[in-house]
């Protein structure tokens, strides 16, 4: 029995959810220069509840942008600099002998990650005992300490940076890790134009500031819409081709899949679909998302959950190829 389609958001609140939107990216934008598909990607993963995981080199901006995003929120912002000797209880929190006016008790003091906003820098950096610490955050939207479970306040996200160049004193993320990221977004070196600019508007003497234009429940209002944005069972069938032909088993998978991928999509992959088609579908206007708004966001979606194999190493041929050819491969139908 199929599930009845939810009903369209009106247009009104359309129209007001863009012009929030753009307010957003406005204010973004006086402060990070260029990187429109960058930015346009994290729009998408605060409107879809998503974590997400930028890579790029150093210098680059990641935490810049993560930073200017905060400022232009009435959320709180956290940042924790991942380095290998951090432990769980610097990022969670823990129990502390505190003076009060009854004398000497102990109690709870919370760690970084009771924010709305977390900035994850370097994230690879942190033994996996602490990555595990921020894996329950991330999945659960909450936090055990001290035997206790404790609960995050929503919105929560996690922004997470890393270096693909610098690999001493890494630890790579584990996969059960990086399926929890909605989307992992590559940022590119900016053009010509937009380094000569980066260097005049951030070598005076002041920077810019911004001002909030967006609180907790505007964002939260948002996001409630998104959910609202149609999804036709169709859509829902071509996710599911999508992820199912990532996997080299599945008969209809293209050549490159079955040559050099190791292991495909997990189902979260076509939650990520659906949930950041919709996402799409509002930024851009609409109250139904549609396959272009899939295909839009499908490469940030499986890059980082399609596991490639050893002769992919060898060949050089990288997740990005296999999402293309997905793409081209899997028909709407």
């Amino acid at each position: 029995m199929e599930q009845a389609l939810p009903l369209e958001p009106e247009g009104a609140r359309i129209d007001a959810a863009l012009a929030a939107l753009q307010r957003l990216d406005d204010e973004i934008r006086k402060a990070f220069i260029g990187q429109d598909d960058l930015v346009e990607g994290v729009l998408v993963g605060l409107l879809a509840r998503g974590n997400l995981l930028l890579e790029g080199l150093p210098g680059l901006g990641k935490t810049w942008l993560v930073k200017s995003l905060a400022e232009a929120l009435s959320l709180d912002f956290s940042r924790i600099q991942f380095t290998p000797d951090l432990m769980p209880a610097d990022v969670t929190g823990a129990e502390a002998l505190v003076d009060t006016a009854e004398g000497q008790q102990i109690r709870f003091r919370p760690g970084p990650l009771f924010a709305h906003v977390v900035l994850a820098d370097e994230i690879n950096r942190a033994t996996p005992k602490t990555q595990a610490a921020l894996l329950e955050a991330m999945q659960e939207q909450a936090i055990t300490a001290g035997g206790v479970r404790r609960e995050l306040e929503p919105p929560f996200f996690v922004i997470a940076t890393q270096n693909p160049v610098e690999m001493e004193g890494t630890y790579p993320l584990p996969e059960a890790q990086l399926d929890r990221f909605l989307f992992k977004l590559t940022v590119p070196f900016p053009s010509l134009a937009e380094l000569r600019e980066i260097g005049v508007r951030t070598s005076g003497l002041s920077m810019p500031v911004l001002e909030p234009v967006l609180d907790r429940q505007g964002l939260l209002d948002l996001q409630v819409l998104t959910s609202q944005v149609v999804v036709a069972p169709h859509l829902a069938d071509y996710a599911a081709r999508l992820v199912m032909a990532s996997h080299p088993a599945c008969g209809q998978s293209p050549e490159i899949v079955r040559n050099f991928v190791r292991y495909g999509a997990s189902p979260r992959a076509v939650q990520a679909l659906l949930q950041a088609g919709r996402a799409q579908a509002l930024l851009r206007g609409k109250a139904w998302a549609s396959t272009e708004d899939l295909r839009r966001v499908a490469p940030a979606i499986l890059r980082h959950r399609i596991l490639m194999g050893f002769e992919a190493d060898l060949d050089g041929v990288a997740s990005d190829q296999v999402v293309s050819a997905l793409i081209e491969s899997v028909p709407e139908e």
